[in-house]
């Protein structure tokens, strides 16, 4: 068996690893999406509070009421903290499988490239093979007719 066919099996094998990498890597873009929606939903939501407060206090407000509001925009900031922290995981986890994905990536293009060059010199060697029994066969009629 040539040496490019049983390669074939080393390169569907490396296909494979990059197509899970690559799904990998699509399920944490996803994850870095999700997160990022959520931050940007927060300071949203945060902006809006905000902006009632104010509207609210066009007239007197009581101190324990303001410091309700004080109290749950604290809370909300260290939530939009820790969601920051996520993303910021994600995005590492992202990181991590993108470069394994382009690793995997090299390694199937890699092994398509030597696959070629293994082909190319099968053909190589096939061409000699045949000009060689060509070139045989030549000498045996010309000696056949020299007789």
């Amino acid at each position: 068996m040539l040496r490019s066919r049983r390669l074939e099996v080393v390169l569907t094998l490396e296909e494979r690893k990059e197509q899970e990498a690559l799904e990998r890597m699509g399920e944490a873009r996803k994850q870095v999406e999700q997160q990022r929606e959520q931050v940007e939903n927060l300071h949203r939501y945060q902006q809006e509070y905000r902006d009632q407060i104010r509207s609210s206090q066009q007239g007197v407000v009581q101190v324990t009421r303001l410091q309700a509001w004080q109290a749950f925009i604290a809370q909300l900031d260290q939530v939009i903290r820790q969601q920051q922290k996520q993303l910021e995981q994600a995005e590492k986890v992202f990181e991590t499988r993108k470069k394994a994905w382009q690793e995997a990536w090299e390694r199937r293009r890699g092994m398509e490239k030597y696959i070629e060059s293994c082909r190319q010199q099968e053909q190589r060697e096939q061409d000699l093979r045949e000009q060689k029994l060509a070139d045989e066969a030549a000498v045996r009629a010309f000696q056949r007719r020299r007789r």
